[in-house]
């Protein structure tokens, strides 16, 4: 069936430790509910001790061999979704370590075969592997990548998606996809050159939403305008206004997609110095939940801050009353590194 045709490809195209353990996972989870017997192959109980196949392993004489087979199913899953989420927690600490450094991240997806690997190529130059086929990418791929502007953001290769995706594999490869929930940007690539790319963008968007993604920013990339029909490619820029138009192949419209890529990346992390007075400790809070605090220092009058924040939150931030004497004292001090402890401080 349409599924286990579906799985057999990805099976075929799986080559790192995680991209096998997710199919197999997938893979296990389809077979589990319609695993059957020819005969009474499966319905028979062991016999005596050991007879019958049963051997050692088994609960004893009163258990089918259906029942061993779904058994050891069960135990390999768990231990599939063990390791799959030991692979998370890695990309959990990567992602950070970028968050910590402020780069963004913008993430490649779109359905199969729309030419995702090719424009990651283009853009970065690199060098993964390319190929005419379904699911040729199982393994997300990130490369650093620069703005025209010089700013350096990452760009993530995913999986290709494709309509009515198994729910298995949506649910096995959900750690791989949650790159995209984590993002500051999605690059939605359809193929420009297929007969119903509407239908392509429909079904993306459904995963993207199913994986916690809908709400990330969205930048339509059509691509293989090389190949396109003139009239379906107009009618396709009418519905998605703001599209950008490329070709991964000749490099046609590369020079516009870096600019778009650059104007919907959001702002930098803005720094700020600041006395937040103690009434208003949930600032200092907000400032280490969702930025980096730097310095952080405890005057009369309140808590000097110094922190790297979104816009939104220094912009509340530089909302607060004026520094005071001592106050402005103790900034001069904190920006020029000589203060250790403030004064009037508890040891």
């Amino acid at each position: 069936d349409r599924t286990a045709l579906i799985l057999d490809i990805f099976a075929q195209h799986a080559r790192s430790k995680e991209g096998k353990a997710q199919v197999e996972l997938a893979q296990l989870q389809y077979l589990l509910p319609r695993l059957r017997g020819w005969g009474e192959s499966l319905s028979r109980q062991a016999g005596g001790r050991v007879a019958g196949g049963g051997g050692i392993g088994t609960r004893g004489p009163g258990e089918t061999k259906i029942e061993t087979d779904r058994r050891r199913i069960r135990t390999r899953i768990s231990k599939l979704r063990g390791e799959i989420s030991g692979f998370k927690t890695g990309r959990e600490v990567q992602r950070g370590q970028r968050r910590r450094n402020a780069v963004p991240s913008v993430v490649i997806a779109g359905y199969t075969n729309a030419g995702k690997s090719s424009l990651l190529n283009a853009l970065t130059g690199a060098g993964v592997l390319v190929e005419d086929a379904l699911f040729a990418t199982l393994d997300p791929t990130v490369r650093r990548a620069e703005t025209p502007a010089g700013r350096p953001f990452t760009l993530t290769d995913t999986v290709g998606f494709v309509r009515h995706l198994p729910h298995q594999l949506v649910d096995a490869f959900r750690s791989t996809l949650e790159e995209a929930a984590e993002a500051d940007l999605v690059l939605h690539v359809v193929d420009g050159s297929d007969a119903d790319p509407q239908a392509q963008l429909a079904a993306v968007r459904g995963v993207l939403a199913e994986v916690g993604a809908g709400n990330v920013p969205e930048l339509v990339v059509i691509n293989k305008i090389d190949e396109a029909d003139p009239m379906t490619l107009k009618a396709l820029q009418l519905r998605e206004r703001g599209a950008v138009t490329v070709s991964a192949k000749t490099g046609e419209g590369l020079g516009e997609l870096r600019a778009a890529i650059e104007q919907a990346l959001p702002e930098r992390d803005r720094l700020v110095r600041v006395s937040v007075p103690y009434s208003r400790g949930d600032l200092v809070a907000r400032a280490h939940a969702a930025g980096e605090v730097t310095r952080l220092e405890h005057g009369p009058d309140g808590t000097l801050l110094e922190a790297r924040v979104p816009p939104e939150l220094a912009a509340e931030l530089e909302r607060l009353p004026a520094l005071g004497t001592a106050d402005s004292e103790l900034a001069e001090h904190l920006a020029e590194g000589l203060v250790s402890d403030p004064p009037g401080a508890i040891p």
